[in-house]
């Protein structure tokens, strides 16, 4: 070996060692709100300045999850990539002519699960982010469809500080749970001196995932059913329109967020900023404060024990808790969760609101087996299922 050769080998092992590090166990509420929303298999779009570590925090992710990082630069990519290359073959007026995927999608679908990372999105021009749509909304890459474990995260430099940035269309941004990327001093300070905080991934709990997607349920019916208006509201200018903003696709986001988030015992916080990422900062905002304040008793208790609960009493409340306790009878019907979610909606007639739970009622009804006797609590919604078609007339 020559002397130039073990210089360079020399050179090797410390750029090795400067980095090699370890990490211990830390609380980073926007970390958390990452880890969360990638577990739930929600696209998660990172907005922060360049060099804070979301790449390196990003590995860290996938390797918690085991699981192959790709990286893909945006702003550096044609449509045709995402969208595919044309392939002509031996009978294209028989067989089309099929869309070839660039090769990190063929090594994700070979490995069945990964997490891919598109970079500088907000530097990609309009024609590209065009394209994307198809990727971020159906994961499919020309005529390649990616696996479901696949999770999408993708990263935007704010565009006074992107290369040729461009705003996010509507369509796209929309698609996305939006997280503030910031660093935090103490953090890289440590971090350089050789520890680093880990990324914890939530752990999903299958004894509460039926609980947990009921009050889901429960909560955000409630929710918007007091604000009705929040459930589809476009922003007016241009940057908001490229960020988080309230439709029912978002709405939907929030539902598997607060499920995995019941199911999973993440923090309050955490769960604020991903909510806050999914509908924006009103909306957001408005909803986080509902929660805490809704309380919601656990609705398998409630079918248990029908006799024993107590019925909230302001009306959107009401509502979220007779949705929760429906949507758990829908998740495993039988003869007596069914009864006992009549004698549930017969308290609420007694409380004096039929009208809160006449919804209730009639998505009840449709779970009805037809060798099932007619409960007795159901008198009091006969002209309302009629009206609906679930009784004849």
């Amino acid at each position: 070996m020559t002397a130039t050769d073990q210089a360079f080998r020399a050179a090797d092992a410390l750029v090795a060692a400067t980095r090699a590090w370890r990490t211990e166990p830390a609380r980073d509420p926007k970390v958390e709100a990452l880890a969360l929303a990638v577990s739930a298999n929600l696209p998660v779009l990172l907005w922060g300045e360049p060099g804070i570590g979301k790449s390196a925090t990003l590995q860290q992710l996938a390797d918690g999850l085991g699981t192959p990082m790709e990286t893909v630069i945006a702003s550096v990519h044609e449509p045709s990539d995402f969208a595919g290359l044309p392939i002509v073959g031996d009978s294209p007026a028989t067989d089309g002519v099929p869309m070839a995927p660039p090769d990190w999608a063929v090594r994700l679908a070979r490995t069945g699960s990964g997490l891919v990372f598109f970079d500088e999105l907000s530097s990609a021009p309009p024609a590209v982010q065009a394209a994307l749509l198809r990727v971020v909304l159906e994961r499919r890459v020309g005529s390649l469809q990616l696996p479901p474990a696949v999770r999408i995260v993708a990263a935007a430099n704010p565009p006074t500080s992107a290369a040729d940035g461009w705003h996010l269309s509507p369509p796209l941004a929309n698609r996305f749970v939006h997280l503030h990327w910031t660093h935090d001093a103490r953090t890289v300070v440590r971090g350089l001196a050789g520890t680093w905080p880990a990324v914890t991934v939530p752990v999903v709990e299958p004894a509460r995932t039926s609980t947990a997607l009921a009050k889901a349920r429960g909560a955000i019916a409630g929710f918007l059913t007091a604000r009705p208006g929040l459930v589809h509201h476009l922003p007016g200018d241009a940057e908001a329109r490229g960020g988080a903003w309230p439709s029912p696709r978002t709405w939907e986001m929030v539902l598997r967020l607060l499920a995995f988030h019941y199911s999973a015992g993440t923090g309050a916080e955490a769960l604020s900023l991903a909510v806050i990422g999914a509908v924006g900062d009103g909306a957001g905002l408005e909803f986080v404060t509902y929660l805490e304040n809704l309380d919601l008793p656990d609705p398998e208790r409630v079918l248990a024990n029908p006799e024993a609960f107590a019925l909230p009493k302001r009306g959107d409340r009401q509502l979220a808790f007779l949705t929760a306790v429906i949507s758990a009878v829908q998740t495993d019907v039988d003869r007596q969760r069914w009864e006992a979610g009549w004698a549930v909606l017969e308290k609420a007639v007694k409380a004096g609101v039929p009208d809160v739970a006449a919804r209730a009622a009639m998505d009840l009804a449709a779970l009805r087996d037809t060798s099932w006797p007619v409960p007795a609590a159901i008198d009091a919604f006969v002209e309302v299922l009629q009206l609906s078609g679930r009784l004849p007339g």
